[in-house]
């Protein structure tokens, strides 16, 4: 993984620094709460419903574990003894003192970690695939172009104050585990017939209060000018996109007023002006940061094969864990191994201090010092040798984090929702956990299938509500919560918007609601083969409406 070189290393300690005397002077009171805020979302503090929040990059998701542990430290000392992973492959502390932001920032500064780009109108965290550089079905590794949109992002100075946030993510993967068609630029990583890579570029992605699915704009992208043509893009969208409305602000309502040929036509004529110039990318530069990325010395372990099929007779709900949480390895001695942090009841995303810590010593000792974070809120050691599984496992066990649920119905994406965020509508936390408790029972789980949840407190779409299979909007009606369902909703590279089924439920009928939907699912698939997303896409809304609203759905 990417180490810090000397710049990296003074430009973040000059942040420190810098973001110190402000807090220092904000509690000084020599300068207001209003002159405060730009300063501080710069510095991913935010000011929620009860106290202020600090969102830490995990760029692309990747971590050692002593950056896990300090994570798990932070938690302990300044919070209240967990942190919450986000969609954003980053995670959050919901409780810490302003006071204590400096020394924060500096303790994460001492493993290679800040809050840089966390928020603001600004490129976000560059997210990607969670099993890159293990997947077995990887064309490359996507992590190196990660870097170097990140080294070529922070703090740029054209791009610093754009009309809205900005998100991008890239996959190097035929199936898209990481959302790129829901991204204001979606890249994925490819080769073309002569073998060379390059990317398919797509645009005007999101999700919010209008859901679009991106464009591709460009079929083939070779890799030497990613940065020229990512500029032109940027260049088109900071100098047209809506600035006197923020609603109307992010590039998906740019390409879509514009229309897809038009504003692929301004980006080629910027292009036209970038592609020869300083931003091309040298092959040697590629392949330096590339090395950092180099997969570990996996050396053959035969024995796993025989140590699994004993394993699995010891232990079946080993077994359940090993058929729902580990997938296949690039090296067939070796696994990927999903940590769910949806337990029953559970807080989706959250994590202990103490959890934190353990799961950074399993890394040191069975994953090659090695963690990533999915977008779907759990955490991954990609490079497990297949004998070492049941050791992991058991370890697991001892510390709450075996649920073997990975892509079930109960490994749900929730935000914060009404208990933390000053933005939400309805509370997310409590629904998931009463749906969890609903569908405890992971025999009936793993009858459902593969089935994505979704929860999103409020019109903003941190949960990604529009392209779960299922997806839950909490919304404000007359004072009360009221929760709003899709169906249909995918995020993979078949990417597709939920569609609202019709009236909301209170708090009190939701998961009778989400229980009503998965038992038409079950009585209309073909067979046990036919996942949810599929059912639906065969047979459309008709039965699900009339399940949940009877002669109600008729008349309409």
């Amino acid at each position: 993984m990417y180490r810090y070189d000397e710049f990296d290393h003074d430009f973040v300690q000059a942040r420190v620094a810098e973001f110190s005397d402000q807090v220092e002077r904000r509690l000084a009171g020599e300068i207001t709460e209003d002159q405060f805020k730009p300063l501080r979302l710069m510095n991913g503090v935010y000011l929620q419903l009860h106290a202020y929040m600090l969102r830490v990059a995990i760029p692309y998701g990747t971590l050692n574990s002593k950056q896990l542990r300090m994570l798990g430290h932070i938690a302990r000392k300044y919070d209240k003894g967990y942190g919450h992973f986000t969609t954003r492959q980053n995670i959050q502390y919901n409780w810490p003192a302003l006071s204590d932001m400096p020394a924060i920032l500096a303790d994460l500064a001492s493993v290679e970690m800040h809050a840089i780009q966390t928020s603001g109108n600004c490129i976000r965290n560059v997210t990607a695939d969670h099993f890159a550089g293990a997947a077995a079905d990887e064309v490359a590794d996507p992590r190196p172009y990660a870097e170097i949109l990140r080294q070529w992002s922070s703090v740029h100075p054209e791009f610093s104050y754009l009309p809205r946030k900005f998100k991008i993510a890239v996959t190097g993967a035929k199936r898209d585990r990481a959302a790129i068609q829901v991204h204001d630029i979606g890249l994925h990583l490819k080769k073309d017939e002569t073998g060379a890579l390059g990317f398919a570029v797509y645009v005007g992605g999101g999700q919010g209060r209008t859901p679009i699915i991106a464009k591709k704009i460009r079929d083939f992208l070779p890799e030497e000018h990613l940065l020229s043509y990512i500029t032109a893009i940027m260049r088109v969208y900071n100098l047209h996109g809506r600035r006197d409305n923020k609603y109307k602000a992010r590039i998906k309502i740019l390409v879509h007023e514009t229309g897809v040929e038009e504003f692929t036509r301004q980006v080629d004529a910027e292009w036209a002006h970038l592609k020869d110039g300083e931003l091309a990318l040298p092959e040697a530069d590629i392949r330096a940061i590339s090395t950092y990325f180099a997969p570990p010395a996996l050396v053959a372990r035969p024995e796993g094969d025989e140590a699994l099929r004993l394993a699995r007779l010891d232990s079946r709900s080993f077994g359940e864990w090993l058929d729902q949480n580990v997938v296949t390895h690039k090296h067939p001695d070796y696994a990927a191994v999903t940590i769910s942090l949806k337990g029953v009841g559970e807080a989706p995303g959250d994590a202990s201090d103490s959890q934190m810590e353990a799961v950074a010593d399993l890394a040191e000792r069975y994953g090659f010092d090695e963690i990533r974070v999915s977008h779907e809120q759990n955490l991954i050691l990609p490079h497990v040798a297949r004998a070492d599984l049941r050791a992991v496992y058991d370890s697991l066990v001892e510390i709450g984090l075996q649920t073997a649920n990975s892509n079930l119905i109960t490994d749900i994406i929730a935000c914060p929702g009404l208990d933390y965020c000053a933005l939400a509508n309805a509370r997310s936390i409590s629904v998931a956990q009463e749906i969890t408790h609903r569908f405890a029972s992971l025999e009936r789980q793993r009858d459902i299938g593969e089935l994505k949840l979704k929860i999103s407190g409020c019109i903003n779409a941190c949960g990604h509500h529009h392209v779960g299979h299922i997806g839950i909007l909490g919304v404000e009606k007359k004072g009360a919560e009221l929760y709003q369902v899709t169906l249909g909703g995918s995020g993979d590279e078949n990417t597709s918007v939920g569609e609202i089924i019709g009236r909301g439920f209170g708090p009190e009928d939701i998961t009778d609601a989400v229980e009503t939907i998965v038992e038409t699912y079950l009585r209309i698939r073909l067979d046990s083969s036919e996942i949810f997303l599929d059912a639906y896409r065969r047979v459309g809304q008709a039965p699900f409406k009339e399940a949940l609203y009877g002669s109600e759905a008729k008349a309409a």
